[in-house]
């Protein structure tokens, strides 16, 4: 369900609208096409509930869903500009420090760039690739340089882009 709402819409047949939006119904009957499963309605509703990211939302009427953040594929899941808190976490693995020193945090191919409010997040991102490394980003002085943030339905704060001279750790 990622896979398809956030980078692959074609993976399931459907297309998303310009705000993220997939027809549940389309979801569903796509990927029992495409996977040869058989995936109910109860079962996005409680992979939505249950995602421990909290990736995914509904529409009120439970009939259209969406990512809450994280897209590779065009779209504008209108978020709102925010005052982010005066320190942020990215975490990230050694591997790539001596590049996020040099050049910054770049969305690598998503739309935005993804910050944590707290280093414990932060740590659980960066694990997923190796040992963590957790870079300081001083979010105060980035918004009062006329830098955006804005924070998704899920708590992801994210920016588009985290010049290194805002990176501490």
């Amino acid at each position: 369900m990622s896979l398809v709402l956030r980078h692959n819409p074609a993976a399931a047949g459907i297309t998303l609208d310009k705000n993220g939006w997939a027809d549940v119904n389309l979801l569903i009957a796509g990927m029992n096409k495409s996977r040869r499963t058989s995936v109910t309605f109860d079962d996005i509703k409680e992979v939505a509930a249950t995602n421990d990211k909290k990736r995914f939302a509904f529409n009120d009427d439970f009939t259209k869903i969406r990512a809450n953040q994280g897209h590779s594929v065009k779209v504008d899941v209108e978020l709102k500009e925010t005052e982010p808190p005066a320190i942020l976490y990215h975490g990230t693995v050694s591997k790539f420090v001596r590049t996020i020193r040099a050049e910054g945090l770049k969305p690598q191919g998503r739309l935005h760039v993804h910050l944590s409010a707290d280093r414990e997040t932060a740590t659980k991102v960066g694990s997923r690739r190796g040992t963590a490394v957790i870079l300081v980003i001083n979010a105060f002085k980035m918004h009062g340089d006329g830098y955006k943030f804005y924070l998704s339905e899920n708590g992801v704060w994210l920016t588009d882009t985290v010049p290194a001279a805002y990176i501490y750790n």
